[in-house]
């Protein structure tokens, strides 16, 4: 009786110990820390922000596709448009890139949302002043500066801007075209391995008559069509949120090897083979952000299509098998002092 007694005592002493120690978060193995989603900061003008339906509707896309950790941000929100969506927004109606950047605007409202990826349509409304192309990029070097300051390993997304047509500027059109041109050389110049540039095409195929209200700000077909670009572009920087895909929470999923294949004065021609890092699973899509050299220019790629520096799968070689690789070519410019090309490429992959 007396060993019975002591036992019961010891077990009910150590019972209460489990409870005041789980009380405190000391008993049990640890649990997992929650993932830390991917910040995204949509950042520009009306656009962007007004109320900016074309983000609604991507979220939703990459919610649907399993981009569950993410989480956009900035220190505007506004809920008007019909999709419920992460509203926070850095979209500061009627203000331009030129004067954000004069005035130092954006390195605060980095501070306050702390982003990973900046996706930038900006610059609509200094096209429309009239301010010099040289201008509004000498702007966008010292936004992504402040970016990079933000964050070394920032990744930034910069649309070649919708066309605009209002009644009051008959040359805004063709200054857009002037200032779109720009734009990829731009980017070419200053995008890093770290912290790569992927220039979006929002111009193509974007109709005023048809995709905006006034012109200028885009209606539903008008976001439709902004969301469907930005959609590949973002989704390359991102990894399905579900933690059972085989990549893994961050792992990209594929890696990405450049090779020169031919070299001439004033150019050269090179290849990058895509490998499935995967052992048990096939990726369906994949893309690759290409740094080159400051001299460098792409001027041609085949088996993939370009936006920017960014090479993505073509429709017929997006699923690689657990394992293996495909690969893709392009020509590149360069100047005629260069020494043998190099380029570093960043590979990442959907499943």
């Amino acid at each position: 009786m007396r060993s019975r007694h002591h036992h019961h005592l010891l077990a009910t002493f150590l019972a209460a110990l489990l409870v005041f120690a789980a009380g405190f978060g000391l008993a049990g193995a640890p649990s997992a820390a929650a993932a830390t989603p991917v910040r995204i900061m949509p950042l520009g003008d009306s656009i962007t922000g007004s109320p900016g339906c074309w983000r609604s509707l991507l979220w939703n896309q990459l919610q649907d596709a399993g981009y569950t950790d993410i989480d956009f941000v900035g220190t505007l929100n506004a809920q008007s448009c019909a999709l419920t969506h992460d509203a926070d927004n850095e979209g500061h109606g009627g203000f331009q890139a030129t004067a954000t950047a004069d005035q130092n605007l954006l390195p605060g409202w980095l501070a306050a949302t702390r982003p990973d990826i900046v996706v930038m349509h900006f610059g609509t409304n200094d096209v429309w002043s009239s301010i010099a192309p040289d201008t509004i990029l000498a702007a966008y070097t010292k936004l992504v500066g402040q970016m990079r300051a933000s964050n070394p390993a920032m990744k930034v997304l910069v649309a070649q801007l919708i066309p605009i047509n209002p009644n009051s500027c008959a040359e805004c059109a063709a200054r857009t075209v002037a200032f779109n041109q720009r734009i990829p050389a731009w980017a070419n110049g200053i995008t890093t391995a770290q912290s790569p540039v992927t220039v979006v095409d929002q111009w193509t195929g974007f109709d005023t008559a048809a995709d905006t209200y006034d012109g200028v700000h885009p209606n539903a077909s008008g976001d439709t069509k902004m969301a469907a670009r930005w959609y590949p572009a973002l989704s390359a920087l991102l990894t399905p949120g579900n933690p059972g895909d085989p990549g893994g929470p961050g792992s990209g999923g594929c890696s990405a090897t450049f090779r020169a294949v031919s070299v001439w004065q004033g150019g050269y021609q090179g290849e990058v083979t895509v490998t499935n890092t995967s052992s048990t699973a096939a990726i369906s899509s994949w893309a690759v952000t290409l740094a080159l050299p400051t001299d460098s220019r792409l001027t041609q790629v085949w088996n993939g299509a370009l936006t920017g520096t960014t090479v993505r799968n073509a429709g017929w070689n997006g699923t690689v098998t657990a394992g293996a690789s495909t690969t893709f070519g392009f020509l590149a410019s360069t100047s005629a002092a260069a020494g043998t090309p190099s380029a570093t490429a960043t590979c990442s992959a959907s499943w």
